[in-house]
């Protein structure tokens, strides 16, 4: 058993100890590990926080390991709580603050009735997205973000428009007058349109809000929100650029349990202002 091991289990509870076990444990690092660490954590916060059950699940779901100190984006220095083992970490104290903004905003939007565009294309976020998408009934894009989604939107409701019009065809027998290789083209017409725009269905005009998991990874998505002048909402990790987020939410991007996480608190303020916005009017 390393040093560093044996020091961190005989500490008393504090913010720096509790992250750091969780960092380590998430990375799956063993004792050898342990044994090649040599540091002390410095400025420790009040044990106190942890009496916050909110920031207890962050810390359980992964929000706050961000990526190795080589790949930080400079800009997000403000909002991590150090650096154990190369691994940073997030500050989960900033993460709540900017959290709670965010998910305000996007419940009082959604309670005025107005559309929030949910993008995750990549493959740890596909599901989630698609799965919050289906719920709240706002559109999504979780595959591939085709360029001019926001900036050519007329040129992408025209292809909507054909992709319904081709279903419509088929579902009342329309296709049967073609011949049978016409209809196979036909078939992966539909296929192809409903691959890239199916999540947009209900995308009957722009946007009033963009909500993005990985702005690295849906960069473009990001840039035609902000040419449009609409408010982009984003998770941001350490190698991010949060200046690109109206509303940035300093957490981890890329872990499965953490997006979990996140966007189901996202999915609750959604259902939250989906459900004031159908309330009676007093």
């Amino acid at each position: 058993m390393g040093r560093l091991e044996r020091w961190l289990k005989q500490a008393k509870p504090c913010l720096a100890c509790i992250i750091f076990r969780r960092v380590l444990s998430s990375l799956g690092m063993g004792n050898n590990t342990f044994d090649m660490a040599e540091t002390t954590l410095e400025n420790q916060k009040p044990a106190q926080i942890f009496d916050d059950p909110e920031m207890e699940a962050m810390m359980d779901a992964g929000v706050h390991v961000g990526h190795t100190k080589m790949r930080r984006n400079p800009l997000m220095g403000p909002y991590i709580f150090g650096v154990r083992n190369n691994v940073e970490v997030i500050d989960l104290e900033k993460t709540k603050e900017l959290f709670k903004k965010a998910l305000e905003y996007m419940k009082e939007l959604v309670g005025k009735g107005k559309v929030v565009l949910l993008v995750g294309t990549q493959p740890a976020a596909r599901t989630i997205v698609q799965e919050i998408a289906d719920e709240t009934q706002m559109p999504s894009v979780t595959r591939r973000w085709i360029g001019g989604t926001l900036t050519n939107f007329k040129i992408i409701s025209k292809r909507i428009e054909t992709l319904e019009t081709l279903e419509r065809e088929k579902a009342s027998g329309g296709f049967e007058k073609y011949t049978k290789k016409e209809r196979l083209v036909l078939n992966d017409e539909i296929d192809r349109l409903k691959k890239n725009f199916d999540g947009l269905r209900l995308l009957k005009s722009m946007p009033d809000a963009v909500f993005v998991v990985n702005i690295v990874q849906d960069d473009l998505a990001v840039a035609e929100a902000r040419r449009m002048k609409i408010p982009v909402i984003a998770f941001c990790d350490t190698n991010s650029n949060p200046k690109l987020a109206d509303f940035p939410i300093p957490s981890n991007d890329d872990a499965v349990p953490a997006i979990r996480y996140m966007a189901g608190r996202i999915k609750a303020a959604l259902l939250e202002g989906r459900m004031a916005s159908k309330a009676p009017k007093t």
